[in-house]
């Protein structure tokens, strides 16, 4: 495997992390990245204009001020590079796509053996697929046949994506002039007309958007009633989702598809740490919400009700005694 680690982000939050002090940030301001604590738990992320990086950032703080544990936020390339850290015991904590999870599990898609040494601590919130234009005329799926598109970093979740939709939509990755690009990467193509259109798959408002979108009119692409059920009947981790129009302001609301957006364990992580990990982020729910949009979806009934890869221990102590029951190896 590649080298996992291309950066852990250098800055003066130790102290700030510990006690807690960006707790009061506004909504809008991601906070400093905590300098590496040794002994805390590598947490792996994304990339650094993702909703994994930005909101792992605040969870981070949240469960290093009200617990005995600390995260050591890393940025990655997401979810596959995530699961192979966990399973090889370079990292303790990580996010991951449901679907991306899944075929860990399984083995399959994605990865040649199954992945036997993860475990899950909980589904935090929705990551909805968004395809990006800058031009005004791409209005279906369809549209895309011919075009240049980015449809994610090669062999990643957002990959898979984007070839569901497209082969729900009887289109094949031959059909387009594909490249693959991260996020920030897909912004800077779009803006300089290298690409028509991009795939992304994250929480909405997803920053490398948002940024686009303060100074370019951006479009998105709204799949329809037919292809959403045909995309959530060929696969469970699919649901429906809409992106509301003042997200990105848009001429209307987009309506699409998402999958959940979950947070994963090393077998190797510790009973106490992981309690510490899963009981930081939802008895801070509130005040996560105030620092970071993706708080106010935070939930303990949903964030218990992933099916496909069972508990880690520590997150089933703070489970039950919240009165659930989750399975566990």
């Amino acid at each position: 495997m590649r080298k996992l680690f291309k950066f852990i982000a250098p800055a003066m939050a130790g102290i700030m992390l510990l006690f807690g002090c960006a707790a009061t940030a506004p909504a809008s301001q991601t906070p400093a990245a905590p300098a590496a604590v040794e002994g805390g738990l590598t947490f792996t992320t994304g990339g650094e204009q993702g909703t994994y990086y930005r909101f792992g950032l605040v969870l981070a703080e949240k469960v290093a001020a009200s617990t005995d544990t600390v995260l050591n936020t890393v940025v990655s390339e997401g979810s596959q590079e995530n699961i192979n850290a966990l399973q090889n015991g370079s990292a303790m904590v990580g996010f991951a796509q449901t679907d991306v999870l899944s075929y860990a599990y399984e083995g399959t898609r994605l990865f040649d053996s199954k992945a036997d040494k993860i475990s899950m601590i909980a589904e935090l919130y929705k990551e909805q697929l968004q395809i990006i234009t800058l031009d005004p005329g791409l209005k279906s799926v369809a549209d895309l046949k011919g075009k240049n598109v980015s449809i994610g970093s090669s062999g990643s979740g957002v990959y898979f994506n984007a070839i569901d939709v497209l082969e729900a939509y009887g289109l094949t990755e031959r059909d387009i002039s594909p490249t693959y690009q991260s996020f920030a990467d897909s912004v800077n193509a779009l803006k300089s007309g290298k690409i028509d259109a991009a795939f992304v798959v994250a929480g909405a408002p997803t920053s490398a958007v948002s940024g686009l979108a303060a100074t370019d009119d951006v479009y998105m692409i709204s799949l329809d009633e037919e292809h959403i059920n045909k995309l959530i009947e060929s696969s469970p981790h699919y649901s429906r989702a809409v992106i509301d129009k003042r997200t990105y302001n848009t001429a209307a609301d987009i309506n699409t598809v998402a999958v959940g957006a979950v947070l994963v364990a090393s077998d190797e992580a510790s009973e106490e740490d992981i309690y510490n990990v899963i009981s930081g982020i939802y008895e801070n729910a509130g005040a996560i919400a105030k620092v970071h949009s993706k708080g106010a979806e935070l939930d303990i009934a949903a964030a218990a009700a992933v099916t496909s890869v069972p508990y880690h221990p520590g997150a089933a102590k703070y489970y039950a005694e919240k009165g659930i029951t989750v399975p566990v190896k």
